[in-house]
C-alpha cells in the first residue's frame, strides 16, 4: 500500500478503515518476515506501514469521539 494521507483516512467509512487497518498489519507481518530472512530491499517502509497504521487508528478514533458528543 502506499502512504494513506489524512483526507483519504477521513473520507473512509469505519469499516473501510477497519478493513484498511487489517491490510496494513498483514503488510506489516510481511515486512517483518522479509526483514527476518535478509529479502526486505526497502527498510523504510516497515516504519511508514506503522505510522499508517497509528494514523487509521487516530482517526477512527476521533470519529466514534465525535459520534459521543
Amino acid at each position: 500500500m502506499a502512504k494513506l494521507k489524512v483526507e483519504d483516512i477521513r473520507a473512509m467509512s469505519e469499516d473501510q478503515m477497519s478493513d484498511a487497518i487489517v491490510g496494513l498489519k498483514k503488510e506489516r507481518f510481511n515486512l517483518r518476515f522479509q526483514r527476518a530472512t535478509g529479502q526486505l530491499e526497502n527498510t523504510s517502509r516497515l516504519r511508514e506501514a506503522r505510522r499508517d497504521i497509528a494514523r487509521v487508528k487516530t482517526v477512527a478514533a476521533q470519529k466514534r469521539a465525535a459520534k459521543t458528543k
